[in-house]
């Protein structure tokens, strides 16, 4: 549904050829509600709350059209998509009768997720496992008669690699693939991808647009609206520290200290920028599997105000971290097709608005927006 209530028309400017888009992750809980919810938008069974792409700025822009996305992926889970939106409709993230209503998008998704890895004692190498990778990908482009397919990587947090690592982590394979098929990419995670010096240059080379990285979906998201706030104000941080406790995939990987010290490190980055220092303070991390896709983030902020009066912020943001990350999702991957439509190629900065850790731009929210509303802009220059 568009804002005004005409859920089955495209916007002004939309195209109307077919968009792939592919999950790497794609039977996990975002993805999942990225598929469940952009039927229900275009059904007309709800609004598209959430979802930038879908309010006047971006009209005559030439975004694909909801309609005209196809969605697959890669996974190494099991688990149907229908099945998993029933998991998450008992679990509160999807709301009771979507799933029944939109099983038919489900399935069909779900027809096209092809076995990821790499899994234990797997015998193939990093190219091989790039080049079956890349064969999907472009079977999937073909079969479905797409004009282009982004690849959007939403799998589990993975530890950085060692600098002497002999293998490619797996979210780099599958960035590599992307690249060997001729994909855009988004990283929605703060796993490496695409940022190796090598993967980064042939992207470059293949003409490819790219964005990342982490997705700002809850804490980080209000870091970048109150720091700048400190800095306009004159006010001096003296600390700022915060907790998260969460559930569900992303609370299991990030039990490992190395998953969570590569999730911290975009957190940390959007503050030292802002704010021209890095306070003292770090975010902790707890896993708590009884939450399931809920989370809830606590930050506590030190700072000094006129003649050294030291006072204190505290905000507590609770929210679901799918229905927080789809519509973001979908917004990436419809102006990273436009992108790579338009020809744009390398890092896509003006998209920073939506990361923790992004390829460059500003790091308070107002600036990432104004960035991205110029690109909005740029695109429209662009048909």
């Amino acid at each position: 549904m568009n804002n005004d209530g005409n859920a089955s028309q495209p916007r002004i400017g939309e195209r109307t050829a077919r968009t792939g888009v592919w999950f790497v992750g794609a039977r996990g809980s975002v993805a999942t509600t990225a598929v469940a919810g952009c039927a229900a938008v275009t059904a007309g069974l709800h609004a598209p709350t959430g979802m930038a792409t879908e309010t006047p700025p971006f009209d005559g822009t030439g975004l694909p059209a909801l309609t005209s996305l196809v969605f697959g992926g890669h996974d190494t889970a099991h688990c149907p998509l229908p099945k998993r939106a029933e998991h998450l409709t008992e679990a509160g993230v999807l709301p009771h009768g979507l799933a029944p209503a939109v099983r038919g998008e489900l399935r069909a998704a779900d027809e096209e997720i092809r076995p990821g890895g790499p899994l234990p004692d797997d015998p193939r190498g990093d190219d091989e496992l790039i080049a079956d990778f890349a064969a999907d990908l472009i079977s999937f482009r073909e079969r479905n008669a797409l004009a282009r397919v982004v690849v959007v990587n939403l799998s589990s947090t993975e530890p950085l690699p060692a600098p002497d690592a002999e293998r490619l982590p797996p979210s780099s394979l599958y960035a590599a693939a992307a690249v060997r098929a001729g994909c855009p990419h988004v990283n929605f995670t703060p796993s490496t991808g695409l940022r190796t010096p090598a993967l980064t240059d042939a992207a470059a080379a293949a003409g490819l647009p790219h964005a990342g990285r982490d997705g700002k979906t809850g804490q980080t998201l209000l870091r970048a609206v109150l720091a700048p706030m400190f800095v306009q104000r004159a006010l001096h941080v003296r600390a700022w520290s915060g907790t998260n406790l969460l559930g569900g995939g992303d609370g299991a990987a990030l039990a490992d200290p190395a998953a969570a010290a590569a999730k911290n490190a975009g957190k940390e980055r959007v503050l030292t920028e802002a704010l021209g220092h890095t306070p003292q303070g770090e975010v902790h991390i707890d896993d708590v599997p009884a939450l399931g896709d809920w989370k809830t983030a606590w930050d506590h902020v030190a700072f000094e105000g006129f003649l050294g009066t030291r006072m204190v912020l505290q905000t507590i943001w609770q929210g679901c971290d799918s229905a927080l990350a789809a519509p973001l999702v979908l917004d990436l991957a419809r102006l990273v097709a436009r992108a790579h439509e338009a020809g744009l190629s390398g890092p896509l900065p003006e998209l920073g608005f939506y990361f923790k850790d992004p390829d460059g731009g500003p790091a308070g929210l107002p600036e990432q927006f104004t960035a991205l509303l110029s690109f909005a802009d740029r695109l429209r220059e662009a048909r």
